[in-house]
């Protein structure tokens, strides 16, 4: 593929799709976490394509206005998995390097347990294998997950979402930059995308029969930020243990959840550096990279984190 791609389709639904980059760059797709779409990789992306990277940042299920299907099995995970399966066909390559924040981090994980053969290298930021996620909920990650269970509700979430994020200051509030605050209230709330959004919740309660609780074999960096209100640190020391192959762990020191807006540059590097592991010219581009820091041993730093 060398022509932009601006949307692919699945069936009956139309996503759109940020492309930039070098038309004959490495390429790998961004998935967005939530309530973002694809414009949350904009600090991050033209660090890669600096790098010769081609990047594809997809708007998912239920924010692309063409791909809002109205009940909530239709955002099971299986179907947000094939949604990205099916990028993949449209950029016309066997396989790419994926990269997940958030849930766009367990889209990546599902995607590279069950299509191994799709994903050349796995970088996924904030959550952790579904294995160790689920691992630490009886140690405490159950108490930093409680909203899961309120966002179950019919519309109430949805009210009292979009009346939050509509506040001045709400980005600021959330961890995020200031300047984000007219994303939230104009790309996530006046876009239509919210009650899509909050599907993504609700369907984690529905049966996956596609789904599979396996361990990945691709290899894989997992980021994790020590200030994470959402994530804690079990998990994150647990993730490793989900992964059979080259494996790199980093903890971001005094950093929100919100890595791609607020740490752009160690994101980056993260993703390069672990690209350059199974791709010759991303190792080119990864040699002039500086060290990342902290240096000391992150499982300890995870261990110590609250």
């Amino acid at each position: 593929m060398t022509g932009r791609i601006t949307e692919y389709r699945r069936g009956s639904w139309t996503f759109d799709v940020v492309d930039e980059g070098p038309l004959d760059g490495i390429p790998i797709v961004l998935l967005h976490g939530f309530p973002q779409r694809a414009a949350s990789w904009g600090r991050v992306a033209p660090l890669l394509h600096a790098k010769g990277f081609r990047t594809y940042a997809p708007d998912q299920r239920g924010y692309s206005p063409r791909a809002r299907p109205r009940r909530r099995r239709d955002y099971r995970q299986s179907e947000l998995v094939d949604d990205v399966l099916a990028l993949i066909d449209e950029i016309g390559t066997p396989d790419v390097h994926v990269v997940g924040h958030d849930w766009g981090a367990m889209v990546a994980w599902a995607l590279a347990i069950r299509e191994p053969d799709r994903v050349r290298t796995l970088t996924t930021l904030s959550v952790p294998h579904p294995g160790a996620f689920l691992a630490a909920m009886p140690r405490g990650q159950i108490l930093k997950s409680w909203y899961m269970l309120l966002f179950q509700i019919p519309w109430l979430p949805e009210k009292l979402l979009a009346l939050g994020l509509r506040q001045p200051g709400a980005a600021r509030k959330a961890g995020l930059p200031e300047s984000d605050d007219d994303h939230l209230a104009t790309d996530i709330v006046a876009y239509g995308a919210l009650p899509g959004a909050l599907n993504w919740y609700r369907a984690m309660l529905i049966p996956d029969k596609r789904l599979r609780m396996r361990r990945v074999h691709v290899p894989t960096t997992y980021v994790w930020s020590d200030g994470d209100v959402a994530l804690g640190r079990t998990g994150a020391r647990l993730c490793g243990s989900w992964v059979d192959a080259p494996y790199e762990f980093v903890t971001l020191r005094r950093a929100s959840h919100w890595l791609p807006e607020t740490r752009p540059a160690e994101v980056a590097k993260a993703i390069i550096d672990r690209a350059a592991t199974a791709d010759e010219r991303a190792m080119q581009s990864a040699v002039d990279l500086p060290a990342m820091t902290p240096t000391k041993d992150d499982e300890e730093r995870a261990e110590q984190a609250d």
